[in-house]
């Protein structure tokens, strides 16, 4: 088994995969950045087929710590919507533009952190519920951007925060429904090709430094009051929105 040797690529795969470990220690969002940062020296897809080993593993260690705060019919609904656009992703996969993805997801999660602190300055904010054809739509188009540029938080934080859940239910069932897509991700990912041996030991050589930064963030997220959380969340999310934005029109521009 080879595996990369480039400096450059560890470079930022280092911070690419500390930001993952936080993100799956419960700070949704924060990992988002990792498949950016590795898709600037190599396409998008081999760089999401390398941190997609690393996820699972760090998934399976989440859903143990959160397996008692998590809401399942959230994650049944939100998971149903995601298989549909993991095989639209799929299906796409060779033609859709990583730049128009970015945009897109990009700017309507910049509206979302918008009316949501306009919302806060407003009135307090009552507990929603999961709807069904909120949360299938929302689902849908995580498992897309998911698949496509490992861009599934921004959909599904769209969704999950209306609902004002408790901090660790949010964490729990955060970590729950990604274990879930990510897993589902695994057959488009092999049926396109991504993994290699080269892919499979970077991403083994990577996972020590994934798991510490994994329990740091555990144990961050339980330090952390609930009302400074959201607020971390909204700004976690407009900073990797607005990042994900300027790639996708900087790329669009270059070509």
């Amino acid at each position: 088994m080879t595996i990369i040797t480039d400096p450059l690529f560890y470079a930022l795969a280092i911070p690419a995969v500390i930001s993952l470990g936080l993100s799956k220690g419960g700070f949704a969002g924060m990992g988002q950045i990792a498949t950016p940062m590795l898709a600037l020296i190599m396409p998008p897809l081999e760089a999401a087929a390398i941190l997609l080993p690393i996820m699972l593993v760090q998934d399976a260690n989440a859903v143990w710590v959160y397996r008692k705060d998590w809401s399942g019919r959230i994650v049944a609904i939100f998971v149903s919507g995601s298989l549909i656009g993991i095989g639209v992703a799929w299906w796409l996969a060779s033609y859709i533009s990583d730049a128009a993805v970015r945009i897109f997801i990009g700017g309507f999660t910049i509206a979302f952190v918008a009316y949501s602190i306009v919302g806060m300055m407003r009135v307090p904010r009552e507990p929603g519920q999961p709807g069904i054809r909120d949360g299938v739509f929302w689902g849908a188009l995580s498992g897309f951007t998911s698949t496509i540029c490992q861009a599934g938080s921004p959909p599904y934080q769209m969704y999950a925060l209306r609902l004002r859940l408790s901090k660790m239910t949010f964490v729990g069932t955060t970590a729950m429904t990604f274990a879930l897509i990510n897993v589902i991700k695994v057959v488009p990912y092999f049926a396109l090709g991504n993994f290699t041996t080269k892919s499979l030991g970077t991403s083994l050589v990577l996972l020590p430094l994934a798991m510490v930064t994994n329990w740091l963030g555990f144990w961050l997220v339980k330090v952390t009051p609930q009302e400074r959380f959201y607020r971390i969340m909204l700004v976690v999310m407009l900073v990797l929105s607005l990042e994900l934005t300027r790639e996708g029109v900087m790329e669009l521009w270059a070509h």
